[in-house]
């Protein structure tokens, strides 16, 4: 019985069909779902996100969101941003992280809401740059 995924950004459905498993990174650590797992919600965070499907698996960066995985093997994704490796930019990857250390090098933040941000910001770009290349290298 396969896994229903419908993975959503708030500009669109990146991805909706049935699935065999997925690995995804929660605040907990990365976790796989295969069929009639157990309801689950979690926070996600930036990283490598695995479909399998049809024998092939999909590789995505993903910058965090939540999931819920619903009885019936209905699985829900809440992400900021999702992209599939081939889609990855790099070099703008690459501008983002290196701005973001910049900007906490030299402390050009006001307060710890703008500290965070820019944490959060040099997350995100370093699991883009770590996926993209991890696959690209092949």
């Amino acid at each position: 019985m396969p896994l229903h995924l419908t993975m959503l950004t708030p500009e669109r459905v990146v991805y909706d069909a049935d699935i065999l498993e997925m690995t995804v990174p929660t605040a907990m650590g990365e976790i796989g779902i295969l069929p009639n797992h157990l309801p689950l919600v979690s926070l996600l965070k930036p990283g490598e996100l695995r479909v399998k499907k049809d024998g092939t698996e999909i590789q995505l960066a993903i910058t965090g969101g939540f999931i819920e995985v619903k009885p019936g093997n209905q699985i829900q994704l809440l992400v900021d941003a999702a992209e599939r490796v081939e889609e990855i930019d790099v070099e703008r990857a690459e501008q983002a992280r290196a701005r973001a250390e910049e900007y906490l090098r030299e402390k050009k933040f006001q307060n710890d809401v703008e500290y965070t941000a820019l944490q959060a910001q040099l997350e995100r770009a370093l699991a883009r740059i770590r996926i993209a290349k991890k696959y690209r290298r092949s």
